[in-house]
């Protein structure tokens, strides 16, 4: 049963059914915020929803019989994890004060579809492994507000005090700078009380957006670089016990060779 269930999960029909599954239910979630749809279609919809929380449990169970008898490997996965997770938390019944959450539930079965494409695990992942490395940047990031921001309330919060009243108010103003989201209109309003605040906001959208924010790429850029070599690596397969020997048995020919051509230069 467990090379039956093992060669199941890692056929290829099996894991386009389930993506499948999942795409029918972001559609069915879709449908179901439609009131008209509901009052024709609800008992169907529900009936659907049964039938393909019935395939996920039936996948987990067939996922944990293949690693069987060892059911940890299973769960050692954190994208195995997650999707037993949502698979329990679905089972919670649709009714009374968990009807909510069971619909909540329903929208992250949605979610799987990170877990069931590789491409997008890949990408998941190198997120996660940019996050320590995005602290600096932000901490950077942070830096530089706060020194335009003080310098923006004392310049313009007289003349403006729509975007530069207070300090928070000046770093809001800053994030909407950053975006390039009009922010030639609180230029040109400073520009009208100070014509040089040009230097000050250029200068700003130079150093945040064209400097940090490409930090952030940078950064993302480069462990999505390490990501892809790591999963190279485990997808590489295991050196078995007969190439070690084959490539012993070559190394010992070798020596043995180039032993006979020093024999041969020294006679």
């Amino acid at each position: 049963m467990q090379a039956a269930a093992a060669r199941i999960v890692h056929t290829r029909w099996f894991n386009g059914l389930i993506i499948g599954l999942i795409l029918l239910t972001a559609v069915l979630v879709g449908l179901e915020t439609s009131v008209v749809v509901m009052s024709r279609f609800g008992d169907i919809t529900e009936l659907l929803n049964q039938l393909i929380l019935a395939v996920f449990v039936l996948e987990v169970v067939l996922k944990i019989t293949a690693v069987w008898p060892e059911p940890k490997r299973y769960f050692a996965d954190g994208w195995n994890l997650f999707d037993f997770l949502i698979v329990v938390f679905s089972l919670m019944p649709a009714t009374g004060e968990f009807a909510m959450v069971a619909r909540l539930m329903r929208l992250l079965r949605v979610m799987r579809l990170i877990s069931t494409i590789p491409e997008l695990r890949l990408i998941v992942t190198t997120l996660i492994r940019s996050i320590p490395s995005m602290v600096h940047v932000i901490i950077l990031m942070s830096i530089v507000f706060y020194i335009y921001a003080v310098i923006g309330f004392h310049l313009f919060h007289q003349h403006d005090p729509t975007h530069w009243r207070t300090l928070g108010l000046a770093v809001l103003t800053l994030f909407r700078i950053v975006t390039l989201e009009d922010w030639t209109d609180v230029m040109y309003t400073a520009m009208d009380w100070h014509p040089l605040a040009w230097i000050y906001f250029v200068s700003f959208v130079v150093v945040g957006t064209f400097v940090v924010v490409n930090l952030f790429i940078a950064v993302v850029l480069n462990n999505l670089d390490e990501a892809k070599q790591q999963r190279l690596r485990e997808m590489q397969p295991p050196v078995s016990r007969e190439d070690l020997l084959r490539e012993l048995r070559e190394t010992q020919a070798s020596i043995q060779r180039l032993h006979d051509q020093l024999q041969r230069v020294r006679e």
